[in-house]
Formats: C-alpha cells, structure tokens, sequence
C-alpha cells in the first residue's frame, strides 16, 4: 500500500459546490463507480434498499472489470514483488489505464477510495461527507496490495483516500467497498423510507441525540414474549422520558460496549442525567469535566 493521504481530512474535506452531484427531478444523484476483478461480488447492490434507489435514479452504479484492460493472454493483473516477499502485487498498469476510461476527460467532485487495512478507519462521518461527492471511485485491491505508484499518480487528479473499515484483513478489497457504500448510500436524501432513522442510528447523523453513541435496545409487538415485557416507560406514550430513557439506555450500552467512543464524547454534550447514568455505570467522569 501507498502513503497515507496528506490533503484533507475526508471526514471534514468538504467538494467544490461547482463540482456538486448532479440534480435529477429534484434530487442529488449520486454516482458509484467500482473496479475489481470480481464484478459479480457487486450483485447485492440490486437488491434491497440500493437497489430500490439505483431504480429511482438516485444512485447510478457502475461495475468494471479491471481484467478489460490487461492486454496479455492470461489477463494477468499482478506481478512479484520489489525486493522479495511472499505474495503477488497488483500491477499498477491496468488500473491506471482503467482510471483513466473511468474518470475520462473530466472528473469535478470524483474522489478515489483504496480499501486498505493500512487506511485511515472509516466512520460515521466520513460516510456522511462522501456522499456530499458527485462522485466515488472504489478501486478494490487484492492479493498484496496495490503497486502504491497508482494512488500517488492518481492524486494528481482527484482527492485519494486510502480507508480501513475495521483492525482485520479481509481477502480483498470487494468486501470492504460494499460495507462503505452500503454506510454511504443510506444516508443519500430519498434513500431510507424514514430520514428521521439516520439521526437515531449509532453514532447519530450529526448533532442528533445519538451524536457519537450507541443506540440501545428495540422493541416491538408483542408486549410481553417468552415472559419478557417491553420497558413500560415505551409504552407510555410520554415523548420527553421516552427520549430520555433511550439516551440513558445509549450511554450504558456505549459505555459497556464502547468506553473508547464514550472517553471521546466532548463534556459539553453531556448534561447533569447523563453523568449520574454514566457514574451508576461505572463511568465516573473526572473532576474536571464535572466542573464543565
């Protein structure tokens, strides 16, 4: 893999509003293209709620083989490595040649993404920043890697982002992609049949109740199943202490859970409630922060 990207955060890096994804009926569009050498791994992109979206002209997805431009006999895509090692290398001809046909002769609001265990991790917020691009390019690596003189080359063009969805090795980069697009997409306006859903999932959508959090525990029909009851505080019908039972319930499970995210959440979001449920949960916040 190549450096880690210098330019801009991702999270924060905010696209030229010139180069904004394109309107259609009224909405943003939004435009996913992938390169692989598995163009079949892509196939849940059809079904479920991308697809319904990329039905509706929301999302336009597009699907390359990176084999369509290795122009030996076996199509090979990879090579031995410099210096020795185990394993093979992608070679960084074809991929570069297939930017180039992917991006063609423009490519305002387009940003490359490597999945790549060696990546920046992905989050919550970056996702929601992505999906403010015209634009992503997924270019799914395998085997080694990368040869990392195709992302220093194509930095030259668009921002490039190398990205981690997590602190394990998956046996490429598909696996990756779909989790990132997947997280990126439903976020897109006229996406999820709710938008209020976003705001409420883990980690919130911003500044919402669930902004850095867990979400805790669901419920539904029936009231009591196998002896166990719905907490009657959800039936109640009372608005304000069924958000405040959820967010309590946020805090204990992101403190058992989480106590990395919870150590991150700045003391000025927290008020008098919840440093009493993050102290009966064995998360007593400094004298400092209590002085917040």
């Amino acid at each position: 893999p190549g450096s880690l990207p210098s330019g801009p955060d991702p999270a924060t890096a905010v696209p030229n509003p010139a180069a904004a994804a394109p309107v259609r009926s009224g909405r943003r569009v939004v435009k996913i293209d992938i390169i692989t050498i598995f163009p079949e791994y892509f196939s849940p992109l059809r079904v479920s709620l991308l697809g319904k979206a990329a039905e509706r002209g929301i999302i336009e997805f597009a699907v390359h083989d990176l084999r369509s431009w290795a122009h030996d006999v076996h199509h090979s895509v990879d090579d031995a490595p410099f210096g020795g090692g185990p394993g093979m290398v992608m070679s960084p001809g074809p991929w570069g040649e297939a930017l180039d046909a992917v991006l063609g002769t423009g490519s305002p609001g387009t940003r490359l993404i490597l999945p790549t265990p060696s990546g920046v991790p992905f989050r919550q917020d970056m996702a929601a920043a992505y999906g403010r691009n015209a634009r992503l390019v997924f270019a799914c690596g395998r085997y080694e890697g990368i040869d990392a003189r195709f992302g220093d080359e194509a930095r030259t063009r668009v921002p490039v982002d190398e990205v981690s969805v997590g602190d394990y090795v998956l046996s490429g980069g598909e696996p990756a992609a779909l989790v990132m697009i997947d997280a990126v997409c439903r976020l897109l306006p006229g996406v999820l049949g709710n938008a209020e859903s976003a705001p409420d999932d883990s980690f919130g959508g911003g500044a919402g109740p669930m902004a850095g959090l867990l979400e805790g525990p669901v419920f539904t029909r029936p009231r009591v199943w196998r002896g166990r009851e719905v907490p009657p505080i959800l039936l109640s019908g009372d608005h304000a202490a069924i958000a405040r039972w959820r967010r309590d319930e946020a805090l204990r499970r992101t403190v058992a859970c989480r106590p990395d995210l919870m150590a991150a959440l700045p003391p000025d979001t927290l008020d008098g409630r919840d440093r009493q449920v993050l102290a009966d949960a064995g998360f007593p916040l400094s004298g400092e922060d209590m002085a917040h």
